[in-house]
């Protein structure tokens, strides 16, 4: 079992929202955290935590993401992070795994269940000890308490689906206890 910590600079939190039914808006968060405890040849004992800035919402569109900060979404003023607990990772085939866990997002919680894909490892005396993963997952916004609903034209302005992805590259922080094998 190892310790890490998650590299920013090689690290992607995506989300995706139809936009009156016909366009996809996609942005990212630019300020995550994450760490965990990973146990390479047993990643069912592995667990994973994620702290996300939310006032680092970007969409590549000013008045946008002003919006998204407000108290009608995000509320970055009284939630200021949104956070994901692992509580369970299971073996799915070789290399993927279904980790649920608890996502909060505007002080409500509920638990979530992730599609992860294990990208490979690397130990390189420059980069260190790494290993790269992707996440995905699909919420109801209703659910979290972004609860806009303007209509345009008969259209939803935003969707009710979410779709998160995340993509990132963990990196081993802590010796593995003696005697350990990767």
């Amino acid at each position: 079992m190892g310790v890490w910590q998650l590299d920013p600079s090689h690290t992607q939190v995506e989300f995706a929202v139809k936009h009156l039914g016909m366009m996809t808006v996609r942005g990212y968060f630019a300020d995550v955290r994450a760490s965990g405890d990973i146990n390479v040849q047993h990643p069912e004992d592995s667990s994973v935590e994620v702290v996300i800035q939310t006032a680092s919402v970007r969409t590549n569109n000013d008045r946008r993401d002003d919006h998204l900060r407000t108290s009608e979404l995000l509320d970055v003023e009284n939630h200021p992070t949104m956070a994901f607990k692992s509580t369970k990772v299971e073996a799915v085939a070789a290399d993927r795994y279904s980790m649920t866990g608890d996502l909060t997002i505007k002080g409500t919680t509920r638990p979530v269940t992730m599609a992860v894909v294990n990208y490979g490892e690397l130990t390189d005396p420059r980069l260190g000890h790494r290993i790269g993963y992707g996440a995905e997952t699909r919420i109801q916004r209703k659910d979290f308490g972004l609860n806009v609903d303007t209509v345009m034209d008969g259209r939803m302005v935003l969707g009710s689906e979410i779709q998160i992805t995340i993509e990132g590259e963990l990196i081993e922080t802590a010796d593995e206890p003696a005697g350990a094998k990767r």
